[in-house]
């Protein structure tokens, strides 16, 4: 199972690093295809899947304890919440709440709108939103069902499908859904560490004074690894505390941000106004096709880069949530996972629109002049009273991120690689570690052939489209499963 994927991510990132041209080319015209002709798939997938979830949290099926009668939930709800935001937002979220608000106000569908920067924050939220919840919170009640009810040994993202698929999961099926399980994590993985990286080394530059970027970035990456790898191997505890430091850092800057930039009034009343606009809106947001290619470039990307990472979060949260019920993961994964996010974009987001209404940074006309994000969202930062606090707390709340993150998802990944593998027990550390290795080829690649973020963003929507077949199969099986079990 291991050989497939190393030969295929070796192969790939061959042909990013010596023909990034043509790589760009092909990816353009396997993505276009995707737009043209799958944009509804990925609608109704998202619809499909916050339908589903709500319906399991609030119907009989909420009552389901996922454990043994006598089971009791094996974390606190702080620790469990601090788990689940920690375990699946990786360093993405800080950049692009910093950021993403400037690439809409570009956008000719937003600039159509009568509030362009209200607009784009309530397309922050949306896309970060409700439904991209929906996916990890939906599957993890899967797979806690499957590992804590139907006490399945084989953890593999196949054996979720069995109760639909049978016998086939023996067979070549199950072989090509974890394939397709490895290659959507390992594109997961290229996207999230190509976008945000640039933003860590730049930090990391400023502070330190180190100029070459790129070289940075690659040293940030090795760093990442032997930190999530060394926490990965002392197992649990050790990540427990991990992501509470973690989140400690992360909450440091959003507390950092809104009392000295000055903009606290001013961050509050415009949350509020997007958070209303999105819940005014959401139903026409959620369904719009045809947005002059705001939807193909933008939703569309967004549900595919989550579902890529429905891989291994999923399996993760379910992994931590023996004990307790649908009713309790579902609800309480909404309030953790929402609760992070739109802090995270509020804040974050409000402050750069407080600079660039303000005029204290010109961020939309610097971006037309072709500075880099990175470039811009320091700018915004040093107008901080003692501005390398925030650089510092941004930089350990991003490597904190990556850390938690990856470290899950090679917990999680390693465990696929086993025909049969107890609930309690471990992947060996040698598992661990060719994982941890093998994670880093392709955004490597990425980021030494300089890949552009239509590149990046491409790659995760390919990997999406059969990723997410998989995943109804999944929400499916669940059902039936439950269905079979209330029966007997």
């Amino acid at each position: 199972m291991v050989t497939i994927p190393v030969i295929g991510v070796f192969t790939v990132s061959l042909i990013f690093t010596t023909f990034p041209t043509r790589s760009h080319h092909y990816l353009s015209m396997v993505r276009s295809f995707l737009n043209q002709r799958f944009s509804f798939f990925y609608i109704l997938v998202a619809i499909f899947f916050l339908c589903s979830s709500l319906y399991a949290a609030f119907s009989q099926y909420g009552e389901i304890k996922l454990g043994d009668p006598s089971d009791k939930p094996q974390y606190s709800n702080l620790h469990w919440g601090i788990l689940v935001f920690t375990s699946t937002m990786s360093a993405d979220i800080i950049f692009y709440s910093l950021c993403e608000w400037m690439m809409y106000a570009q956008e000719p569908f937003i600039k159509d709108k009568p509030n362009v920067l209200e607009w784009s924050l309530t397309y922050s939220l949306f896309h970060w939103g409700p439904i991209v919840w929906s996916f990890y919170i939906m599957l993890a009640v899967a797979f806690a069902y499957m590992l804590f009810v139907a006490k399945n040994k084989r953890q593999k993202f196949s054996e979720a499908c069995r109760p639909l698929l049978g016998e086939y999961i023996d067979g070549i099926v199950g072989k090509v859904i974890d394939l397709i399980a490895i290659f959507a994590l390992i594109a997961a993985t290229a996207t999230t560490f190509s976008m945000s990286m640039p933003l860590l080394a730049a930090a990391v530059g400023k502070i330190f004074g180190i100029k070459n970027i790129r070289l940075l970035s690659l040293i940030l990456i090795m760093i990442v690894v032997l930190i999530y790898l060394s926490f990965s191997v002392m197992g649990m505890k050790a990540m427990t505390w991990l992501s509470s430091l973690c989140y400690t850092f992360f909450i440091g800057l959003m507390a950092y941000i809104l009392l000295f930039s000055g903009s606290l009034n001013f961050v509050l009343d415009s949350g509020i106004q997007a958070t209303g606009n999105l819940l005014q809106n959401f139903v026409g947001m959620a369904t719009t096709t045809t947005s002059d290619g705001f939807t193909q470039n933008w939703t569309i990307y967004y549900w595919s880069y989550w579902i890529v990472w429905c891989v291994a979060t999923p399996f993760f949260i379910g992994g931590i949530s023996r004990g307790r019920t649908i009713r309790d993961v579902v609800l309480r994964g909404y309030v953790w996972g929402l609760g992070g996010t739109y802090l995270s974009f509020i804040v974050l987001s409000n402050f750069g629109i407080s600079r660039q209404i303000n005029h204290l940074v010109n961020a939309i006309g610097s971006l037309q002049n072709g500075a880099t994000y990175s470039q811009i969202i320091l700018r915004m930062l040093e107008t901080l009273p003692q501005y390398r606090i925030a650089l510092v707390l941004l930089a350990l709340a991003m490597v904190g991120l990556y850390s938690t993150v990856f470290d899950s998802i090679t917990m999680v990944i390693s465990k696929y690689s086993y025909q049969r593998l107890n609930v309690d027990e471990s992947p060996s550390k040698l598992m661990r570690g060719t994982w941890a290795v093998i994670f880093m080829i392709l955004p490597l690649s990425l980021l030494i052939s300089n890949s552009s973020m239509y590149n990046i963003q491409s790659v995760a929507i390919i990997a999406a489209l059969p990723t997410a077949i998989v995943m109804i199969l999944i929400v499916v099986s669940f059902y039936k499963q439950v269905n079979k079990n209330r029966r007997s």
